[in-house]
């Protein structure tokens, strides 16, 4: 009875402030005229976009919904905290609007008598330092239109033809996969498009720009569009051109088919703007080490990133899980199918660097054996959580920092789903006498209807019938006793004639993150990473640091009686191997200075992969260019 009139209170109190508590949800209608969006992109030095949204209207209540669900991110998480300024008017008469309070991305308003539509003006104000990613610079700037706009609620958003237009920055050049109907000056107008389309076609703007042809004649083409602080980082040499040229073609030959009448890849080659790597249909949003092409040896590490995100044209944005394909972006999303969606993205990633010759073979083996590493002993958390259920992580913690990520876990649908689907291709190409492999899957399951860009949904139901028609097997069982087991999941190594060791010295792959991660990765030895600095990033769960009282966010000041410095600490690990003396820190954690003892002896661990005698090589076959 009281949970009852409490109820009834908060029902009484909403009805008597004539709020409303409930948004109009999605109907399959259709949607008189055409929403226009208009953006001034030109307060570069304060990053302020300013929006003006006009929404076709009639007499009555009228809820403007301001994106939550973001495609690509798969959580809850448009910026809401950065509109600021709403004014809406109708015919240039003030609107009073109110924020539902169930719904803080819901604003309605009550349209007057003799109105045809609203118009709706805010500001975005992006960030600056350390509020979130930086999505505008002195030299160019990344904008995404679902930050930038506001859409009637009521109607299914592929429904709503919408019309865009932005004012850039006196003289910058722009890239995105929308259609312009014209330029005037620095105002650039747009070809009506659903607005579901127009979500999914961001632009990057800037001073420096350059555009390569990846598919020269091609009657669909592709581009790579390259934004940069300066202009010397857009000096790309004609083989790492068509190192990306060669990415499509291998792309192409994979599926066999294209879902997109252009596709632009967006990169951003910066140390200002904020880091992105985000999949669209026809375009990606990315960004890259200032030396992506200049220091080309330097900056290796990263080039997976548009092999991902345009794999992602396929899965994820035609082919997306049946959870993640809603009636608008303010609808829930369900991320059940996230290890198929990114796992598989995963996977396929770096088997295209590695195809288009992004990657060599020796640096594709040597990501692959710090993945391997992960799951066989970094990530404690399996004991506990599954895979499964990591695809919550969206929206459990949204990328937020985590005390203990290791154990915690944290969206390992990817790395993780990845692992699976080596397994996945390892078990396809035992059963069929290495006559089939995953390439068959994705064939089947991505590469239909050639030129259609209309989503199409899939289930688990759909992806355990696309296997069995490869090679029939309980594929069922195979998936889920992988997704919901708690066991290492590195099988699929020894499937292809490869297994995991631990050696003393690091590969060229972790040589590298370290060097990007700036500190030293110690966690198959001790169990922590470090900074030069003596700051702790990382602990290893049950590892010898975290079972001597070590925690992330401390700081090492000395190595037994020394002011310490990272190099040494490798060395004084590879000396107790031998003299068996421990080591001693002196360690610094809030106002409190404790020495911590580390009796460990066991020398330094890197991954590394080692070839199976008498087993064939199926990673080499799997990385040949096709």
């Amino acid at each position: 009875m009281k949970m009852r009139a409490i109820a009834l209170s908060v029902l009484l109190a909403v009805s008597a402030t004539g709020v409303q508590a409930q948004t109009p949800p999605p109907q399959d209608v259709a949607f008189p005229g055409l929403l226009r969006i208009d953006v001034d992109a030109r307060d570069i030095g304060r990053r302020i976009f300013k929006v003006k949204a006009t929404v076709p209207a009639k007499p009555g209540p009228l809820t403007l919904l301001y994106p939550q669900w973001l495609p690509g991110a798969h959580s809850p998480s448009g910026p809401i905290d950065k509109l600021a300024g709403l004014v809406v008017t109708a015919n240039g008469t003030p609107l009073q609007w109110t924020r539902d309070p169930y719904d803080v991305y819901a604003f309605t308003v009550q349209v007057p008598q003799g109105a045809s539509e609203v118009v709706a003006e805010f500001k975005f104000l992006s960030s600056q330092g350390t509020q979130g990613r930086v999505v505008m610079t002195p030299d160019m700037l990344n904008l995404q239109w679902n930050a930038n706009s506001l859409y009637p609620a009521g109607v299914i958003t592929r429904n709503i033809q919408a019309q865009a237009t932005v004012t850039l920055p006196p003289g910058w050049s722009y890239a995105t996969a929308l259609d312009t109907e014209r330029r005037e000056g620095d105002t650039v107008v747009f070809k009506p498009i659903s607005y579901d389309h127009l979500v999914d076609s961001p632009l990057f703007a800037g001073r420096h720009f350059q555009r390569f042809d990846l598919d020269p004649g091609a009657k669909v083409p592709v581009h790579l569009n390259v934004f940069a602080d300066e202009a010397r980082s857009l000096a790309a040499k004609p083989e790492q051109i068509q190192a990306h040229r060669a990415l499509v073609q291998q792309m192409y030959k994979l599926y066999g088919a294209r879902h997109f009448d252009r596709y632009e890849f967006l990169l951003a080659l910066t140390d200002k703007l904020g880091g992105i790597g985000l999949e669209h249909q026809r375009s990606s949003e990315n960004s890259g080490d200032t030396g992506y092409f200049t220091e080309w040896d330097k900056t290796w590490l990263g080039r997976d990133l548009l092999p991902h995100e345009f794999n992602h044209s396929w899965n994820g944005k035609y082919r997306r899980g049946a959870d993640l394909t809603t009636a608008n972006f303010n609808v829930p999303m369900g991320d059940s199918l996230l290890w198929l969606y990114e796992g598989q993205t995963q996977f396929w990633g770096q088997v295209l660097a590695a195809r288009s010759g992004l990657w060599s073979p020796q640096q594709t083996r040597d990501v692959l054996a710090n993945v391997a590493g992960t799951y066989d002993r970094g990530r404690p958390g399996l004991a506990w959580r599954n895979l499964q259920d990591t695809t919550n992580d969206p929206t459990i913690a949204q990328r937020r920092a985590l005390a203990f990520r290791n154990y915690q876990m944290s969206e390992d649908y990817y790395s993780g789903g990845q692992m699976v689907w080596l397994d996945v291709d390892g078990k396809l190409r035992a059963l069929t006498g290495n006559k089939r492999g995953l390439d068959d899957f994705a064939k089947a399951f991505f590469g239909m209807n050639d030129g259609d860009w209309n989503v199409h949904p899939y289930t688990f139901e759909e992806a355990v019938s696309t296997l069995n028609g490869v090679a029939p097997f309980d594929w069922a069982s195979f998936l889920r006793e992988r997704l919901d087991g708690h066991g290492p999941l590195t099988g699929g190594l020894e499937a292809a004639g490869w297994k995991l060791v631990y050696t003393d010295t690091p590969n060229e792959a972790f040589k590298a993150q370290e060097t990007r991660g700036k500190n030293s990765n110690l966690l198959y030895s001790i169990g922590l990473s470090v900074s030069e600095s003596g700051y702790i990033g990382d602990v290893l769960w049950d590892s010898p640091a975290f079972n001597a009282g070590l925690i992330p966010g401390m700081s090492v000041v000395a190595l037994n009686g020394r002011v310490f410095k990272a190099e040494q600490l490798k060395e004084a690990i590879t000396a107790a191997k031998t003299d068996k003396a421990p080591l001693t820190l002196l360690v610094k954690s809030l106002d409190r200075i404790d020495t911590v003892t580390l009796d460990y002896h066991d020398g330094l661990k890197y991954p590394s992969l080692e070839r199976i005698a008498g087993k064939p090589d199926r990673l080499a076959e799997l990385w040949k260019a096709r």
